[in-house]
């Protein structure tokens, strides 16, 4: 037995030594809401009180959910709150989805956003070997900005883009992008559909239309989004149970109307 005790803290040593702490299942440090050095902000007081003061940096986290669910709204306002704060963000956007009205409505900084525009055709059949072809270089133009440093906050944004492209992704491509971005003040950001990969203090914000105002759960002024009612599942590393609640998020964005 003791000596099981002392391999285990031989490993638990080479582990630390190497930067691969993170790796093991103790409990992860808690981190001060009101350091911005650890976490940033997304703007959203709800949002932010439910993830203990905002998104984590040097970590990769999730905005995930479903075509009108908020996703995008969140993602807005979120990158409007890192240029609020005089932060560099760049925006991976594999299928040319950003609306720059809907940006400049939510309050994002043009002059503080590198905007990094792909082109995936979500059509199946032929198309296939081009969607992969598209999402690897999308991938790659998100290594190379977390290389390029100096950006307060990093997203790739893969929403509506085709399951298949992703799944074709080699397991391996996620972890490279944690290792890039951990240990740096960045806070890393995957958009999409579903969930895809975080690193072990990251965070995953699952969202989707709110089940208790069917059909009245937007509510717009004029031709701008005022408020958006969603389910909002928040999940953690390391922890039993999820966090699931209704959170009003009060975001504006140009919509046609």
């Amino acid at each position: 037995m003791l000596r099981a005790h002392a391999d285990r803290t031989m490993l638990v040593s080479a582990l630390r030594a190497r930067r691969l702490d993170r790796t093991l299942t103790s409990a992860l440090p808690t981190t001060d809401p009101h350091d911005e050095q650890a976490v940033g902000a997304t703007g959203l007081a709800a949002v932010d009180a439910r993830l203990g003061g905002g998104l984590p940096r040097g970590q990769l986290s999730e905005i995930v959910g479903p075509r009108s669910s908020g996703r995008t709204s969140l993602l807005l306002q979120v990158i409007a709150a890192a240029t609020a704060r005089g932060e560099l963000v760049a925006l991976v956007d594999a299928l040319d989805m950003l609306d720059v009205a809907s940006a400049t409505a939510a309050g994002i900084d043009l002059s503080r956003l590198l905007w990094v525009r792909g082109h995936v055709v979500t059509s199946p059949g032929l198309c296939r070997d081009l969607n992969g072809r598209a999402m690897e270089q999308a991938v790659k133009a998100l290594g190379l900005v977390l290389q390029a440093g100096n950006f307060g906050l990093v997203v790739l944004d893969v929403g509506d883009a085709p399951q298949d492209s992703l799944r074709r992704l080699p397991f391996t491509t996620w972890l490279r992008l944690q290792r890039m971005v951990e240990g740096s003040q960045t806070i890393g950001v995957l958009a999409g559909d579903a969930p895809m990969s975080r690193s072990a203090a990251g965070l995953t914000l699952k969202l989707q239309p709110s089940s208790q105002t069917p059909g009245e759960h937007a509510h717009f002024t004029g031709r701008l989004l005022d408020s958006l009612q969603v389910d909002t599942r928040v999940a953690r590393a390391r922890m039993q149970s999820a966090d699931n609640t209704a959170l009003p998020l009060s975001i504006r964005t140009a919509c046609h109307v």
